[in-house]
């Protein structure tokens, strides 16, 4: 399937006014041609034949023609790719993290999804072998299989040392017009979730992911009355 992205990590005090003082850690509009040289196709991912290729273009429909992003240009394969942020984004400093980037689905999809992961990088990350089971801290962005049509919003509990999927789905888009998906974790262990800058939830992590063990814990020996 085709889709067009583009994509920006910040921090920031305020989501859609980011004051001077916010600090950028990565930020990419493939807009030229040096996109290449920032990024690495994982060449050990996957058989050559099971990867698809990527293409440089504003896509079928644009209003200006050199606002392009990257696309995908074959049915039915793997995509992926990595580049290296600016400088390491640490939670213990308390500031918001903000990933946003935009994307568009220019046709019917029965499968795919288009989100992006933030990795804990490192000499340990190999970016020609960056794939599926590769660790990463957070995995936003939609996801389509059949009836399912969701956001994925995905948080690594290093407690559990597992990736913890948000209880309750977040509805994703599902036209082929772009969009704009931003997600907001904040020091106080709070988060929101916006497609095209509307707030489509929000809340504590505590409740909505599971980085807690539940209360109550159902004691299998016990059995109701016969």
């Amino acid at each position: 399937a085709s889709c067009k992205m583009k994509f920006s990590t910040v921090t920031a005090a305020a989501l859609f006014l980011i004051p001077a003082s916010a600090e950028v850690y990565f930020k990419e509009q493939f807009n030229d041609e040096s996109w290449e040289e920032r990024w690495t196709i994982p060449s050990e991912w996957k058989d050559p034949a099971d990867l698809g290729g990527w293409g440089h273009t504003a896509g079928t429909y644009y209003a200006d023609a050199a606002d392009k992003g990257i696309s995908t240009s074959e049915d039915a394969k793997f995509y992926g790719l990595s580049a290296k942020m600016d400088k390491p984004f640490n939670s213990s400093d308390g500031k918001d993290l903000v990933l946003q980037y935009s994307v568009k689905h220019e046709q019917d999809i029965d499968c795919g999804g288009a989100y992006i992961k933030l990795l804990p990088g490192g000499d340990d990350f190999d970016k020609e072998k960056f794939g599926g089971d590769t660790p990463y801290g957070v995995m936003f962005g939609p996801d389509i299989c059949g009836s399912t049509k969701r956001t994925h919003v995905i948080l690594h509990s290093e407690t559990k040392d597992d990736n913890l999927l948000i209880n309750r789905d977040v509805p994703c888009e599902k036209d082929k017009f772009s969009h704009l998906y931003t997600l907001v974790v904040r020091p106080d262990n709070t988060f929101e979730v916006f497609v095209d800058n509307k707030s489509v939830r929000t809340g504590k992590l505590e409740d909505e992911f599971s980085f807690l063990e539940p209360k109550e814990i159902e004691d299998e020996s016990q059995k109701k009355p016969a």
